[in-house]
């Protein structure tokens, strides 16, 4: 158990209707219940993160608060029988970092349920740098390749210079399937195509697409992360028997579609809750993320912070502006 009695924290406050972050020493007492208290390593920063530390109240409710809905590092106390001290775990998503103080801090405090064993061929580093994002790109490419092989045809990222796009592209790269990318950001063609990208689809070319019902069906199957205009255009253009995942809504939450790509070409719209994802195919996903699924690529996709480079960073993705993953190192 720890003996200390404050740890350090990157906290947002709320003062007069302003929201401001600084880096404070906090007692531990802030931390919830649990049965797990973890030292933590590596954080990382994802869209979730940038929308709570901004005062998003649809995200977090009550301030002070310390943003990270991902954290990996080191089990210093367990009153659980699945885990033991010194055992180096995953957290992500749930509750952590939202309405929970989470991995923005060096220390958290989470239920045993929250948590996974670090595979064996993952260092922490490569945990922060899959993280939520990556988990989710996980869970895409599952459910995906459940249904649709590299052999029937082209499968389309969006937002693939984003944390999850960036993953799936690389993910989808590795296991054979040939990857169309669409991106708004024309300055990073070559970032995609290390990453595995066969073909770049610029953002604004494919909003441009006209309102038909049904367009020529040029996609396998598709990783959404962005939703509105862009994931109408792909559903529409998705060949017969195709799949869809869907987990993002930064676009926009609403689509304008008739249902004949469902019911004439009999696609299906799988949403991905990456937030609430049961354990055991978490588990199952984690293992494939570090095995088989493991790319060369992975470090392409990162940027390393510390906490006192937060709030740059945050800026930066609320713009839209940044790529690939950033992973915060919680040494101070």
């Amino acid at each position: 158990m720890n003996s200390l009695s404050t740890y350090k924290a990157f906290r947002v406050e709320e003062k007069d209707g302003e929201f401001i972050s600084t880096i404070r020493e906090i007692l531990f007492d802030s931390l919830a219940t649990g049965e797990l208290l973890i030292k933590v390593q590596y954080s990382s920063l994802n869209y979730k993160d940038a929308l709570s530390a901004s005062g998003n109240k649809g995200v977090t409710r009550n301030y002070p608060h310390t943003p990270g809905i991902d954290a990996v590092g080191t089990i210093v106390s367990s009153k659980s029988s699945k885990f033991k001290v010194e055992e180096a775990v995953i957290v992500t998503s749930y509750d952590l970092g939202m309405n929970t103080n989470g991995g923005f801090g060096q220390f958290i405090k989470v239920p045993e349920d929250w948590a996974v064993k670090l595979p064996e061929n993952l260092s922490m580093k490569e945990a922060m740098i899959i993280g939520t994002a990556g988990l989710t790109a996980g869970m895409s490419v599952l459910r995906l390749t459940e249904t649709v092989k590299p052999e029937d045809g082209v499968i389309v990222v969006s937002g693939a210079t984003g944390g999850v796009g960036s993953l799936s592209v690389a993910i989808l790269n590795k296991l054979g399937y040939e990857v169309s990318a669409i991106t708004g950001k024309e300055t990073e063609i070559e970032f995609l195509k290390k990453l595995g990208a066969d073909n770049i689809i610029l953002r604004k070319d494919f909003e441009e697409i006209d309102k038909k019902p049904l367009l020529k069906p040029t996609f396998a199957g598709a990783i959404d992360t962005v939703g509105g205009v862009i994931l109408d255009n792909i559903i529409k253009s998705i060949s017969p028997m195709g799949v869809v995942t869907c987990c993002g809504n930064v676009a926009s939450p609403k689509l304008d579609l008739t249902v004949f790509p469902f019911i004439l070409r009999g696609i299906s719209l799988i949403g991905i809750d990456s937030q609430n994802y049961p354990m055991k195919y978490r588990e199952v996903v984690w293992s494939k993320l570090a095995n088989e699924w493991k790319t060369d690529s992975l470090a392409e996709t990162c940027t390393e912070i510390s906490l006192s480079e937060l709030d740059e960073k945050i800026d930066l993705m609320l713009k839209g502006k940044l790529k690939g993953r950033t992973v915060v190192k919680m040494e101070i």
